[in-house]
């Protein structure tokens, strides 16, 4: 391997570049991975080194480390961005990404079909800093311009939403908010930047839980924020401001998981459309929401605009009493309980938008069901749910 990077120019498809993004084996003694750094201090050997530390590259471990450069270098060169931060979880990013775009006195307008921890921080922490939250239909697309003020200062979009998966006009969404000066930002853990480039589609900050598929294995706690060229100053400087760094062994992780992400990322999505066109073949479902199929509501804008789709995706259930329902979740072997998705694993969860939904209503024919599918045999999944059926039919 040469010490240079290549002469030719040429742009390198997503699997290699994830395979070198961010590591210079020769800069770590010629170790393929760049080593965990911890620490806090980072010594100068003269006063006139300490005094000029602004111009360092490294000055103390809250501002970076050669870890967390590594994965900042990776995940901008992959998201196309000016540059990115590690925060310590998904919502953490969240948090830093907003609090980058706005002050006191200034108008947010939120997706309704957003993650309830998002819709959370804004309802709570952004109220008691005086910013007001406006939820909007996630289907509006460019009618978002008639919903902006002149204090209207961030527009932030999820596509697709990760419990109902409505499909967002992101491009159509940006134009509006960009002529009216107002920073567009995006949860896009669902596709990650592999099947939505987020910057190239309009997004000033793209927000990652790298929790999910940069993991990849359910153990670790990550969040990135990646920004274009105009928005990555404010970014940063909010970011030091608050120091809610990434922990390094996270970090470390989260390098290792970036290597095979777009391997495991590409069978999520065969996975994913295998149960989704089982399930769409069963009596006791009503409807399947995933936007990858030509059914449903949402498949033009993600033929469009996305390269992929995860592995991630929600059922509604004909009507059934409770009792039916825990009947077909707590037998299950293969697909586990919990709040999370993106590993290796399979999981599932019900739930249900209505006590939150403010600006449209969620109206289902029966109980909701987000499946996370994993890298298990598919039909070792599918007879684990035929016997979840069965028990959902029979109460046994």
């Amino acid at each position: 391997m040469s010490k240079s990077k290549p002469q030719s120019g040429q742009r390198r498809r997503a699997r290699t570049r994830l395979v070198h993004a961010g590591r210079d084996p020769f800069e770590q003694f010629g170790f393929v991975n760049t080593p965990i750094y911890r620490g806090s201090t980072v010594l100068q050997p003269t006063l006139a080194d300490l005094e000029a530390r602004h111009g360092k590259r490294f000055i103390y471990g809250t501002l970076g480390t050669p870890t967390t450069e590594a994965l900042e270098k990776a995940w901008s060169e992959i998201a196309g961005a000016a540059g990115t931060v590690l925060a310590s979880s998904g919502l953490a990013a969240i948090t830093v990404a907003l609090l980058t775009a706005v002050k006191a006195g200034d108008h947010v307008l939120v997706t309704d079909s957003a993650y309830l921890p998002t819709r959370t921080f804004c309802d709570v922490f952004l109220a008691r800093m005086g910013v007001e939250t406006s939820y909007y239909d996630p289907l509006i697309g460019g009618g978002i311009a008639a919903l902006m003020r002149p204090n209207t200062k961030a527009v932030l979009v999820e596509a697709p939403g990760s419990q109902s998966f409505e499909m967002q006009d992101v491009p159509a969404i940006a134009e509006a908010a960009h002529a009216r000066g107002a920073c567009v930002i995006m949860d896009n853990t669902w596709a990650t930047p592999l099947f939505f480039p987020p910057h190239e589609r309009g997004v000033d900050l793209a927000i990652e839980a790298g929790t999910k598929y940069l993991s990849g294995h359910s153990d670790l706690l990550l969040g990135l924020v990646s920004a274009n060229e105009q928005w990555l100053k404010p970014l940063r400087q909010t970011f030091n401001l608050f120091a809610m760094c990434a922990g390094p062994d996270d970090v470390f992780l989260a390098l290792r998981g970036l290597r095979t992400m777009d391997l495991r990322l590409r069978e999520a999505e065969r996975q994913g459309f295998a149960l989704a066109e089982w399930l769409k073949r069963r009596p006791e479902v009503s409807r399947v929401l995933h936007p990858g199929l030509e059914d449903d509501p949402g498949h033009a804008i993600w033929k469009r605009d996305f390269l992929g789709a995860s592995g991630l995706f929600s059922v509604i259930l004909k009507p059934v009493p409770r009792a039916a329902l825990a009947a077909l979740l707590d037998g299950l072997e293969l697909f586990g309980m919990g709040y999370s998705w993106g590993g290796y694993e399979s999981l599932v969860i019900p739930f249900d938008c209505r006590s939150y939904r403010t600006a449209t209503t969620w109206a289902p024919e029966g109980p909701a069901l987000r499946f996370s599918v994993g890298l298990e045999d598919i039909e070792d999944l599918t007879a684990d749910l035929e016997q979840g059926f069965r028990r959902m039919r029979t109460g046994a």
